[in-house]
């Protein structure tokens, strides 16, 4: 992957305040629902938070397997990243997350019961640009 490929890829997951997040439900069909990214590390890591009670929170600890996808529709950038996505309900971890103004969200604060973070790992990408697509393992994309 080329130097310049890698900073558009980068360039779009730090531009996106939004990434559209996917589940499989108990059916086996796909589950879309666009969520704020709280925190990534490169394409490796991703944070995301909501409720403990969420439908697709529900699928993922059943079935762990998601996607992620980040667009820029103007420019006909998209990044679509697979792997596992993780619930994490460990009040220190939440704790590390909050912040002021989830309360109206989560009106028990960080300890609410019904607040965790989702915590997904990558492994492979498929970005696309115009009519170029490159499939990569995101091990080949450390910044």
């Amino acid at each position: 992957m080329n130097q310049q490929v890698k900073k558009d890829i980068f360039k779009l997951v730090e531009n996106s305040r939004d990434a559209i997040v996917c589940s499989i439900d108990e059916n086996g069909y796909p589950n879309a629902k666009t969520m704020f990214r709280a925190k990534n590390e490169g394409l490796h890591a991703f944070w995301f938070s909501t409720n403990t009670s969420a439908i697709r929170t529900g699928h993922w600890l059943e079935r762990p397997k998601a996607c992620i996808y980040f667009v820029d529709a103007n420019d006909f950038h998209g990044l679509m990243l697979t792997g596992q996505m993780q619930v994490c309900t460990d009040n220190e971890i939440k704790q590390a997350f909050w912040k002021q103004g989830d309360e109206q969200y989560y009106p028990l604060g960080p300890t609410d019961p019904d607040y965790c973070i989702l915590h997904f790992t990558a492994d492979k990408g498929n970005y696309y640009h115009g009519l170029q697509k490159l499939l990569f393992h995101v091990g080949e994309t450390t910044e």
